[in-house]
């Protein structure tokens, strides 16, 4: 276990905004004053307690506290880079001036430099309610993750061992100015708590788990809630079978659809259009999915996880369509990808901003009870996505469906078939959202997939 002394960390060494921006303040004059044509630069502070839980005792239990500058300079079209975890003036002195140094060896590249000055976040930011703060003594942590895993190990009788319940609290900071004389601030708490236990039948096991994450621990499934959830989907995957190789309907569960829809992000990403390295190239305009099915952007949803109301460059953040009615409008670019593409940044810089994939039947209960045979998808394994071919075949587990009804739970299965093809099979998306990440979708039902098995 960690050495920690169980108290609250000291107020003096929480995140402070106004330090934050100070800082990038005297980065922002240091390179200034060596005569650089442009700079920018980002200071963060992040705190954190997490504590695991193992058997009734505690297994880990970790206090965290990390701070960190980075500076980017520009002279022309040369970049030099550098940073620091040292918060005192001369050490961050002395980043910029590496960076300075940097740049004189690096290529030019035209498309380096900032984003237009003219796309800047102005002054009146939007609210987006994403600081909770959690202040969870040692102790009730602790009793949080215990509690969290007798709930699960109480569950089933045939739930025999456990790898852990996890609690967790995060609060951070982030500053970020540049040379356009834009300069704002963030804080962002996130908490989580998390179960997973493994359950023994006929000799097999089978593992399986359950989280919660959120900004606002009011939000948070109770302790005793998500370990009963961890140990009943443990036991329902005892007696797993494996099946014949066929092609069925597939459902895969929300927390699994969102990484399924997430490919196609990944693949319209400005870094894999101008390296020609994406199954979706040059795919704009382009009909990718079936005409009910939408992708949009919302980057000012209060408390969300993926919310922000101005991108990695300082860049406005705002509401779009990446597809609407089946049919891409554009791609997911910062301002160095979209000048490589001869396009405009979408304040996209260090990622998309809460996607929205609007259901249109209420969930996974109603997609399994229209199916006269399918799988459902709960858990998948593996890395076997291509994202230059779109070829998919992953590794799965889950329940065989028959009549409308969960007939038995199967496993050592795999599903396979091309990106581009299985997202026109697309038949139904879930009203039932999984809320715990930055790709709000529910389930969705894929109408035929190969699924290999024996």
């Amino acid at each position: 276990m960690t050495e920690m002394t169980r108290r609250e960390p000291a107020e003096q060494n929480e995140p402070d905004e106004a330090e934050l921006r100070e800082i990038v303040e005297f980065v922002l004059s240091e390179a200034e004053r060596l005569g650089v044509d442009q700079a920018e630069a980002a200071a963060s502070h992040d705190v954190g307690l997490s504590v695991t839980a193992r058997l009734g005792d505690v297994e880990n239990l970790e206090y965290t506290n990390d701070r960190g500058v980075g500076v980017t300079v520009y002279k022309g079209t040369r970049k030099g880079s550098a940073s620091t975890s040292d918060f005192s003036r001369p050490a961050i002195r002395e980043a910029v001036e590496k960076a300075f140094s940097f740049a004189r060896y690096t290529a030019a590249d035209p498309c380096a430099g900032l984003a237009d000055a003219e796309l800047m976040a102005g002054d009146d930011l939007p609210e987006l309610d994403l600081t909770h703060r959690w202040r969870l003594p040692v102790d009730a942590a602790i009793s949080l993750a215990v509690s969290c895993e007798a709930a699960a190990l109480a569950e089933d009788r045939r739930i025999s061992n456990s790898e852990g319940a996890s609690v967790s609290s995060n609060f951070g900071a982030r500053a970020y100015g540049n040379s356009h004389g834009f300069l704002q601030s963030i804080s962002k708490t996130s908490h989580s708590m998390s179960c997973v236990v493994v359950g023994e039948a006929g000799g097999l096991m089978q593992r399986d788990y359950w989280y919660s994450a959120a900004r606002d621990p009011a939000d948070l499934e109770p302790a005793e809630v998500i370990g009963r959830t961890a140990g009943r989907r443990t036991a329902g995957r005892l007696g797993s079978r494996k099946i014949k190789t066929t092609q069925a309907p597939v459902v895969f569960a929300p927390e699994l659809a969102r990484g399924f829809i997430g490919h196609a992000i990944g693949a319209i990403a400005g870094g894999a259009q101008y390296r020609r390295a994406s199954f979706l190239l040059d795919a704009a305009g382009q009909k990718i999915f079936p005409d009910f099915f939408q992708i949009q952007e919302r980057p000012h949803i209060a408390k969300a996880m993926a919310s922000a109301a101005f991108d990695a460059e300082g860049v406005a953040t705002r509401d779009r369509d990446i597809v609407r009615d089946g049919i891409l409008q554009g791609y997911v670019l910062s301002s160095y990808s979209a000048r490589r593409l001869g396009l405009q940044t979408t304040g996209n810089a260090g990622g998309a901003h809460n996607l929205v994939v609007p259901g249109t039947v209420s969930g996974q209960a109603e997609m399994i009870a229209g199916l006269t045979r399918g799988l459902l998808v709960l858990e998948l394994i593996g890395q076997g996505v291509n994202g230059v071919t779109g070829d998919y075949s992953r590794g799965a587990a889950g329940y065989w469906i028959e009549n409308g009804e969960i007939a038995f739970p199967v496993h050592e299965i795999t599903i396979a078939g091309n990106l581009r093809e299985l997202y026109q099979r697309i038949s139904a998306v879930g009203r039932d959202q999984d809320l715990r990440g930055g790709i709000r979708c529910g389930a969705v039902l894929v109408d035929q997939m190969t699924i290999a098995g024996n």
